[in-house]
């Protein structure tokens, strides 16, 4: 099964940046989603505490669907997620917005 995977910036930008493209291929190789969406959203708390320099890649909302989140609850899920994305969170990522879900949920 192939997995519908794609990010965007909420800005308009076409292109993903370093951090989003880590946040996608770690939970590509953790969960083997079906569907995994990540959006940089930084660009909407620049000047907000956390935003860093403004130069981006500190908010995310991520959205992914694995057979791996069946049976487990809404925060056993995005404590799921926040383990593999542990390093991203403890240094560039400010903020990250979780939707995690089983197949046809």
């Amino acid at each position: 099964m192939s997995v519908k995977s794609y990010g965007s910036r909420i800005d308009g930008a076409s292109e993903m940046g370093v951090v989003a493209d880590t946040i996608r291929d770690k939970l590509t190789a953790a969960f083997a989603p079906v569907e995994l969406a990540v959006t940089d959203e930084s660009w909407r708390h620049a000047g907000h505490a956390g935003a860093g320099d403004g130069s981006g890649e500190t908010h995310f909302d991520v959205r992914v669907v694995s057979a791996a989140f069946t049976g487990l609850g809404r925060v056993a899920r995005q404590r799921a997620v926040n383990e593999v994305l542990r390093v991203e969170l403890a240094g560039p990522v400010h903020a990250l917005s979780i939707k995690a879900a089983a197949p046809g949920e």
